[in-house]
């Protein structure tokens, strides 16, 4: 059973039935919880049957949610007090991320981070955080916090891919080339992918997109 600062999670195991190979780690947006994202699974676990998907439950109840989980607050949104929360929730989901490679047996470049939203600014400075670096990370529609501070504190560069709807009224769609452009000057491989007409959400386009890249780091 979690304890109070400890991360929940919910899994789906690999379709052969065999052991893992590769770890898809899932993480939710603001005020949802793991289990929205692993949705997801079954579609990618067509074209990745040695993986695990494992989506963890944010580690504070949301603020604004009587059911959902939040990794920061976001009742102060300056840049200080986001950078606060997600500085102080990354220690919470590092740990989580060793210890499930850890007791799977596998290496760091066997792990990719899919965020969406609140999950994809988490996963963004994580990341680049790490000592050693990651398959890659999958982003939908988020934001990097303090890109001014990257250049200074990033570690490793895995390769990302960023895909926002350019009609997005969560998160400004302008977030999609403020980080592409920050992680390229910290020399990260990062492509963007706008995707027409799409709101706060993910569809056909951005799961087809985000299959490949999926495909790609996590069977190199």
């Amino acid at each position: 059973m979690a304890g109070p600062f400890e991360l929940k999670a919910h899994s789906q195991p690999p379709a052969t039935g065999g052991p893992c190979r590769q770890l898809v780690v899932l993480l939710h947006g603001y005020g949802a919880d793991g289990r929205d994202l692993l949705g997801l699974a079954p579609y990618w676990a067509r074209l990745l049957p040695e993986a695990e998907f494992v989506a963890p439950d944010a580690p504070f109840p949301c603020e604004m949610s009587p059911y959902g989980f939040q990794w920061f607050s976001f009742e102060n949104r300056s840049p200080e007090m986001l950078l606060a929360g997600a500085r102080a929730a990354a220690g919470l989901l590092d740990g989580f991320l060793d210890d499930l490679l850890r007791a799977r047996g596998l290496e760091d470049d066997r792990l990719a981070l899919v965020g969406f939203s609140q999950g994809t600014m988490m996963a963004l400075h994580v990341a680049p955080r790490r000592q050693r670096s990651l398959a890659g990370v999958l982003g939908f529609s988020g934001a990097l916090l303090a890109p001014d501070l990257l250049p200074t504190e990033i570690v490793s560069r895995p390769p990302v891919l960023l895909l926002h709807g350019d009609s997005d009224q969560v998160v400004p769609f302008a977030e999609l080339g403020r980080a592409e452009a920050a992680l390229k000057a910290a020399g990260v491989p990062v492509t963007a992918h706008a995707l027409p007409g799409l709101g706060h959400a993910i569809d056909e386009r951005g799961l087809e997109l985000g299959s490949r890249f999926l495909v790609d780091i996590l069977t190199r």
